[in-house]
């Protein structure tokens, strides 16, 4: 670039505010119909079963299958990003989610179905990192905490009104299909939003001065060891926590149906709780603890939260919305907390090396989990006429959540002792705060 270039370059002014947050609320589009299609199988598990005669392990084998590409995708992602540009990623990645939830759609046959969300698969996870890459070059330096809080709530939205579907689309869930065709029809937003977002920033670099973008969520394999006793902890408690919450929901519904007597309504709603706490609590946590610090003591909290709530909802007749609530508080709390924390306790040269291993290691887990609870289901005869057939895999999930506080204490130990990282002290806008997660 010549002198003249360089110096118009640098004349150009930054985006302003208003197009910036219009591309966020772009970007996040394609979030939302990613998040609505990943939970369309929950409210139709009961229908899946009785339509069609899937078993339990069918069931958590569509949600499973999704996060198995996901172990090999978080590895390449992010190459894939680099070479081609945020712009053509998006719309690919979003272009697999769409085609996906058009495949799953159409057919009446597991091994169709599970390929339908297994190309979702494909694309979602990253789809997900391709858009964490635009939003870093739109904010770097400017809101991006609280950009990637307005796009979390954008995106959990689409699960919210997944969960909720058998309330507000009942005229749909007569047969199983109508709801999946409903879920295409809102992964449309999945290639829409990439489509405006390729526009919008074809426009602005013209006519602004662009950022460069954030690092993504790819592994070099180098940088996988030394990463400290306290990532690992973080590592352990992201996929015990995660996998008492995400195999929990993929059997949720049914389980309130079969096990509890529940309509197909309000157990959408009952499930749906936990999205909408996090939709609204997770800011206000990460406000919180930003300023108070003492991270690793409220990820105790968030996972101690979840020990009794499935042994409560197994053995007692207590309000379903009580535990529900808890751990709606949990899981608004528990990532609100972990994510940013990676920044603290790993060098900022490998934060994407960290955060993509962190991801992989989270999608084996939840792979495993939905096919074991869907196994220990039908191994235990989980059904509206034996409803203990549940109470194993509500075992399971509850001692996945004594892992979590578990490695949680391990690290509080860690950071308190003489090799912290300050997970326990740094404050926002304290003298020794650098990164920003």
């Amino acid at each position: 670039m010549n002198e003249t270039a360089t110096a118009r370059a640098d004349a150009l002014p930054p985006p302003p505010a208003l197009y910036r947050w219009s591309v966020l609320i772009i970007v996040s589009l394609a979030m939302f119909g990613n998040y609505y299609v990943y939970d369309t199988i929950s409210p139709i598990a009961d229908l899946l079963k009785s339509q069609l005669g899937f078993s339990d392990g069918n069931i958590g084998t569509l949600n499973a299958i999704y996060s198995f590409p996901n172990i090999i995708m978080v590895l390449i992602g992010g190459i894939i990003i680099d070479r081609i540009g945020v712009r053509r990623a998006t719309l690919l990645f979003g272009a697999l989610c769409f085609a996906g939830a058009v495949i799953t759609a159409l057919s009446s046959q597991l091994l169709w179905m599970a390929a339908g969300r297994l190309v979702f698969g494909l694309g979602a996870e990253s789809l997900i990192v391709s858009v964490t890459t635009a939003l870093a070059r739109w904010f770097k330096g400017k809101e991006l905490s609280f950009a990637f809080g307005v796009n979390l709530t954008i995106a959990r939205l689409g699960s919210y009104l997944a969960l909720r579907s058998p309330t507000w689309a009942k005229f749909a869930f007569d047969d199983y299909r109508l709801p999946l065709l409903l879920s295409v029809a809102f992964g449309t937003f999945c290639i829409v939003g990439p489509l405006i977002y390729w526009f919008m920033e074809k426009q602005a670099a013209r006519r602004y001065e662009m950022g460069r973008a954030g690092s993504t969520d790819k592994v070099a394999f180098r940088d996988l060891f030394g990463m400290g006793r306290s990532y690992w902890f973080v590592v352990l408690l992201c996929v015990t926590f995660y996998s008492a919450i995400f195999p929990f929901q993929t059997f949720a519904i049914k389980f309130f149906q079969e096990a509890h007597g529940a309509t197909r309504e309000y157990a959408g709603d009952l499930s749906a709780m936990i999205t909408l706490f996090a939709m609204i609590c997770t800011p206000l946590f990460g406000y919180l603890v930003d300023r108070v610090a003492k991270r690793s003591l409220f990820m105790m909290f968030g996972s101690l939260l979840l020990v009794p709530v499935y042994l409560m909802m197994a053995y007692t007749d207590i309000h379903l919305r009580v535990p529900m609530a808890m751990m709606g508080i949990a899981f608004s709390l528990v990532p609100a907390v972990m994510w940013p924390s990676v920044a603290y306790v790993v060098e900022e040269r490998r934060l994407g090396t960290a955060y993509g291993l962190m991801t992989m290691i989270q999608n084996i887990g939840l792979f495993s989990f939905n096919l074991v609870i869907g196994w220990a289901n039908d191994l235990a005869g989980a059904s509206a006429a034996q409803p203990a057939g549940y109470n194993p895999g509500m075992w399971i999930f509850s001692i996945s959540g004594f892992l979590g506080f578990f490695f949680a204490y391990m690290l509080r130990r860690s950071e308190t002792g003489p090799h912290a990282h300050g997970l326990e002290t740094i404050r926002a806008g304290s003298p020794e705060s650098g990164a920003e997660a």
